[in-house]
């Protein structure tokens, strides 16, 4: 996000909350309001994933008002779209656009007291908003949008709400994006969406994310490394299974949604796999990919959880060789199923949810000490920092040029990073 002065502002500032997509759907706001020549602004992009991401979207908006009081605040992204009424009763809010609205420079920039709330049906939208964003902020990685929406319905998930339908961009557009973006020095492209495992399901012929993988590799040869944010493991086809196994810019590091280790407790979420499911996944990629890691989103304490149940989702962690854990404390998403479920003691939950990210960062702890004395290429981020092709964070103790990416070796370890000297 871009910094603006405490008194006054005589830009446009960008707080991105959230996921990928939202870092992604910044970039192209950040492009419509330079254009459009928006300035003394605070655009919030929320996110609606959790209650306590909704609080801290009202906690940003506050703070935003109080370091610029005579700055225009928009508040956009899936919280606006799912609690419109909640944001325009704020007195700090001038605006609240919808995720379709947002992405529209005429909304955006657009000043009329009289379209204070522009928030449509996002469940009426069928076709994916494509743009062309040739610069992030950021310039270690680009994130390329391939879809949006989601036609799943977990009891615990209000995003399809705040989202819409599954909706796919084409494969030439995506493949066009990544041209732009790898001819302008970006040596890492995420691959960004809702559920980037539905891809290719609303367009002609029979495309699936494999297929999009292959041909962006295919067709863009100079791009360096190519990365996919969350999966469901259960969609995965066997297009992406060759990619994984052949494709070294594929990078060996998977983030699964798996949400839960228990089957009775996966049901109740309205999951599609079985704990089963989840391991031969992990057995299979590992089998053609030695070296990938995996990373995954785990809920703790969902709504009735019983040690057991809890037990099978630490087991979950060896058993598929998690290494990135992140763990999610059960909260009540008003408006979902499972807030309307027989709820856990928040003691209890807080002690799982603590119990997981000990088992994590044990797993994490593990990975980074095998990979002493190895070398690898590492993507910097920023002056010190960077990420090697599995998403480890490494540190210099030298400044680096952001966005390059440097042969290194690995020195040591110490809590969730790495230490590495450049090789010459």
């Amino acid at each position: 996000m871009s910094q603006g002065g405490a008194d006054n502002i005589n830009k446009v500032e960008l707080i991105t909350m959230g996921c990928r997509l939202n870092t992604y759907e910044s970039e192209v706001m950040r492009a419509h309001a330079t254009a459009g020549g928006l300035d003394k602004a605070v655009i919030v992009n929320s996110c609606a994933v959790t209650s306590e991401a909704v609080r801290q979207t009202r906690q940003t908006v506050r703070k935003a008002r109080r370091n610029h009081p005579d700055a225009q605040i928009i508040v956009t992204g899936c919280a606006a779209q799912t609690e419109p009424e909640m944001f325009a009763a704020m007195p700090e809010v001038d605006r609240v656009l919808g995720n379709r609205e947002k992405l529209e420079a005429s909304s955006l920039t657009n000043t009329d007291d009289q379209q204070r709330v522009q928030v449509s049906d996002i469940m009426t939208a069928h076709k994916a908003q494509n743009h062309t964003v040739a610069n992030f902020q950021a310039r270690a990685r680009a994130h390329v949008q391939i879809q949006n929406g989601c036609d799943h319905r977990c009891t615990f998930c209000i995003i399809p709400f705040g989202r819409g339908p599954s909706r796919s961009v084409p494969v030439s557009d995506v493949v066009d994006q990544i041209k732009a973006l790898t001819q302008n020095g970006y040596k890492e492209v995420v691959l960004t969406g809702v559920d980037i495992t539905a891809y290719g399901a609303d367009l002609e012929g029979e495309l699936k994310l494999g297929t999009l993988v292959q041909a962006i590799l295919t067709q863009v040869p100079d791009l360096p490394r190519l990365r996919l944010s969350s999966i469901d493991s259960v969609e995965v086809d066997e297009a992406l299974f060759e990619a994984i196994a052949s494709e070294q810019r594929l990078m060996p590091h998977l983030h699964l949604s798996l949400q839960t280790g228990d089957d009775m407790i996966l049901k109740r979420m309205k999951r599609r796999h079985l704990r089963a499911d989840a391991i031969a996944f992990c057995a299979k990629a590992q089998s053609v990919r030695p070296d990938i890691v995996f990373g995954a989103d785990i809920i703790a304490g969902f709504p009735t959880e019983t040690d057991e149940m809890f037990e099978n989702s630490l087991a979950l962690v060896d058993e598929c060789n998690l290494t990135h854990l992140h763990i999610f404390p059960f909260s009540p998403r008003p408006g979902t199923p499972a807030a309307l479920m027989p709820q856990l003691d928040g003691t209890i939950i807080r002690d799982r949810a603590q119990r997981l990210r000990a088992k994590g960062a044990e797993r994490l702890e593990q990975h980074l000490n095998a990979a002493i004395g190895s070398h690898s290429p590492i993507l910097v981020e920023t002056g010190h920092i960077g990420r090697t092709p599995h998403f480890a964070k490494t540190r210099f103790e030298t400044e680096q040029q952001p966005g390059t990416l440097i042969e290194a070796e690995i020195l040591s370890q110490n809590g969730d990073e790495l230490f590495a000297r450049p090789t010459l």
